[in-house]
């Protein structure tokens, strides 16, 4: 088993050498899109001499953890729910988002996000307990005197291993639903007037009735998660901690929050010392293609290509859909090259290419490329932005319409609806993308500002990870927010003393005025007599 981790261990413990600098770190990872990206911050670290274990469920979607050749030391929980009941689950999911949803009644759309949150949050429960329950893993990872925790805050669980573990713990991810968790747990200011909620798409130019939208979903999302936490995690936490204490108050402990975007893709708004920008830190220049893909990229001639991907998740459309969208392909002068691993359309022209994976960063940084089609995924949104690339955006779920809500509004990306795509539609986009110059352009311009920082972001993520490292935590940069009740943060108590000092003046004026009135009527009345 250490044969193959062996060239990761002799360069960590060179850079150690060199640095005169070496950690722990412990992980709690999210699943998924979120895997790819926090691995190549966790190999990073691994680099720089850091040893790096991985809390990982046995049970889980992408995370390998009987790959010898990695660099991780993996701590498998064996967790009471199976592999295909997961991938069960997730195909539902899938399936519903991208063929039903479209089709609900707000009511409708908030009781299933209420139904899949309650699943979604049974599991991770499940997974936390069974961490809280093993006496000796607890033990032998105390004994290992770790240095830092990096966790998700998707997924919850990791701010209590670190309670467990006393030790401090970063935040690496996009944003929570509602901007949740930074608003009411980070002390995040967030105004509604032009600080959109995430999930809804909106931008930060909102008209009245967006504006309306926008807090109304805040306060939704705000009172269903507070309800969520209260009936399902505060009271789980306390006893696991045996102390009064709430979830949010545990995930207001982050020392640093990663935020994997940057101001190519953010709307301006307030942040705080603690929450830093690494967007893009998984980005890197392209790399040769393989010999038979490159020569098809080739044979496109001046036309050049179309990179086409769903992400990692989706991997099989209807086939009625997929037809739609290979008829559509069929149609563009360009070569296509599609990430799809479902059964080949009908209509599929000689122009496209299938394929069951594509070395998607190397396709959009080759010099031939020139769209991108996307479901809207961040890891993908960033790769397009990092070569300068303009998008057709098909979002389906969680973070990819608002996702392309941004690219959209920096005139970078057009955006289609799946649930009601249409070849002609497609066909259309494509061409406005390609053919108009503007959202070259716009591409380009969001490209230069990617590259023009003074620190790479997967520099400055390790950057962050190690400092906290090295003082124990970043006290310095909380802000005293995380000390005062809902009401003395927006200053209820202050207003309601200023409204009673008025209240108590105004009276007294006028009970003075009124016994002014009654005496000047008692002399007047006496002068008269």
């Amino acid at each position: 088993m250490m044969g193959p981790r062996f060239p990761w261990l002799l360069w960590a413990y060179a850079c150690c050498w060199s640095t005169g600098f070496c950690g722990k770190v412990v992980v709690w990872p999210t699943d998924a899109s979120h895997w790819i990206n926090v691995k190549v911050l966790l190999e990073k670290l691994v680099l720089r001499g850091h040893e790096v274990t991985v809390l990982v469920a046995s049970s889980n979607l992408l995370i390998d953890y009987q790959d010898t050749s990695s660099p991780f030391t993996f701590e498998v929980l064996q967790v009471p729910f199976n592999q295909e009941s997961l991938d069960d689950m997730m195909d539902e999911f899938l399936y519903f988002w991208m063929s039903k949803a479209p089709n609900l009644s707000p009511w409708e759309f908030m009781w299933r996000m209420k139904k899949d949150q309650e699943i979604f949050t049974d599991m991770l429960k499940q997974t936390c307990h069974t961490f809280v329950t093993n006496t000796q893993l607890i033990a032998k990872l105390r004994q290992a005197n770790f240095d830092v925790l990096i966790a998700d805050p998707l997924t919850i669980g990791g701010e209590l291993v670190a309670e467990i573990l006393e030790i401090p713990f970063v935040y690496t991810f996009r944003f929570s639903d509602g901007n949740v968790v930074e608003r009411l747990c980070g002390g995040l200011p967030t105004p509604t007037s032009y600080v959109p909620a995430s999930t809804l798409g909106l931008t930060d130019q909102m008209s009245f009735v967006e504006r309306l939208k926008n807090f109304l979903f805040y306060f939704y999302t705000d009172l269903f998660f507070l309800k969520l936490w209260r009936d399902e995690w505060d009271g789980y936490y306390s006893n696991v901690l045996g102390r009064p204490t709430t979830l949010c108050e545990t995930m207001g402990k982050a020392e640093i929050w990663l935020i994997r975007t940057y101001w190519d893709f953010e709307f301006p708004r307030p942040f705080l010392p603690n929450f830093e920008f690494v967007g893009g830190l998984h980005c890197q220049p392209a790399k040769p293609l393989p010999k038979e893909m490159e020569e098809f990229v080739q044979s496109s001639g001046k036309h050049g290509i179309v990179v086409f991907s769903l992400g990692s998740m989706v991997y099989n459309l209807t086939a009625e859909k997929s037809n739609i969208i290979a008829r559509a392909l069929s149609q563009l002068p360009q070569k296509v090259l599609w990430r799809y691993k479902g059964k080949k359309p009908e209509t599929l022209g000689s122009n496209t290419r299938i394929y069951d994976w594509i070395p998607q960063n190397d396709l959009l940084g080759h010099p031939l490329t020139k769209a991108f089609i996307t479901h809207g995924g961040t890891n993908g949104i960033y790769e397009a932005i990092y070569h300068g690339i303009p998008m057709v955006g098909i979002p389906m779920f969680a973070d990819q319409h608002d996702n392309i809500a941004h690219m959209r509004a920096k005139g970078a990306a057009v955006e289609l609806d799946f649930s009601t795509l249409t070849t002609p539609d497609l066909v259309d986009a494509l061409n406005t993308v390609i053919n108009n110059s503007t959202y070259k352009e716009n591409a380009l311009r969001l490209s230069r500002i990617h590259h023009d920082q003074p620190v790479k972001p997967l520099d400055r993520a390790v950057f962050w990870v190690e400092f906290v490292m090295r003082h124990k935590g970043a006290k310095h940069l909380r802000p005293a927010a995380h000390h005062l009740t809902w009401y003395q943060y927006h200053c209820l108590d202050v207003l309601a003393f200023l409204l009673t000092c008025t209240a108590t003046a105004l009276f007294i004026l006028v009970k003075c005025c009124l016994f002014c009135c009654r005496c000047g009527k008692r002399i007047a009345k006496r002068k008269k007599e």
